[in-house]
């Protein structure tokens, strides 16, 4: 990955970070939870912003960034409109690919596998959490589809807070959680003269993880 401090010699913050094989965690969630909780106590701005990449029913490659809600052994997930454009991506074929890039550590994480919709139990609870402005943004908003203009979305907003005010917010059927279920990590640190470390954990047919260390 290229960046500013690329050159040999340059000061940088990662001159002393490094990725060994002998001492990263077995488990690929167990390094990524390490490098997470890292990452947080850096200070870095937006700590849940990731890429998500899909690939469409006719092989378009598409991708932008989400945000991550939570994730344990079971995978990653996020939220988003069912009816979106990453969503129809997603009903095709059930596959994802997520990047996170921590510039402030000089480390990339890259996931990929197969996804599945959370319980609309646990996507009604979510919403529930959210603040009121984001819920009746997500009922105005018919994401990814062409309005005329701006005043679309206000005017179709103010309807909806008028027509709930005082009432719950109910979690459209259009909206909720997806889960990625990983069957690859690529975990990335960088390092001076081009000479970054890459570790790859890739799960295999019996449900182990193996680990690999790739060329620069």
């Amino acid at each position: 990955m290229p960046g500013k401090n690329d050159t040999e010699g340059s000061e940088s913050p990662y001159l002393t970070a490094t990725l060994d094989e002998q001492t990263v965690a077995r488990n690929p969630f167990d390094q990524f939870r390490q490098w997470f909780d890292e990452m947080l106590a850096s200070g870095f701005k937006e700590p849940h912003a990731m890429n998500l990449a899909t690939v469409s029913r006719t092989g378009g490659v598409s991708s932008r960034m989400v945000l991550l809600k939570g994730f344990d052994e079971a995978g990653f997930v996020f939220f988003t409109n069912y009816n979106s454009s990453k969503a129809q991506d997603l009903l095709a074929t059930r596959t994802a690919a997520l990047c996170f890039w921590w510039d402030k550590l000089y480390r990339q994480v890259r996931i990929s596998g197969q996804v599945e919709k959370i319980p609309a139990a646990d996507s009604a609870e979510y919403f529930r959490s959210r603040p009121r402005g984001s819920q009746l943004g997500t009922l105005a908003s018919q994401q990814s589809q062409v309005i005329g203009d701006y005043s679309v979305l206000e005017q179709s907003y103010k309807q909806l807070r008028q027509r709930y005010q005082g009432q719950e917010i109910p979690c459209p059927e259009h909206w909720g959680g997806y889960r990625i279920i990983p069957d690859q990590f690529e975990f990335w640190q960088g390092r001076p003269n081009r000479l970054h470390d890459r570790l790859r954990y890739t799960l295999s047919s019996d449900r182990e993880w193996k680990l690999e260390r790739l060329s620069p």
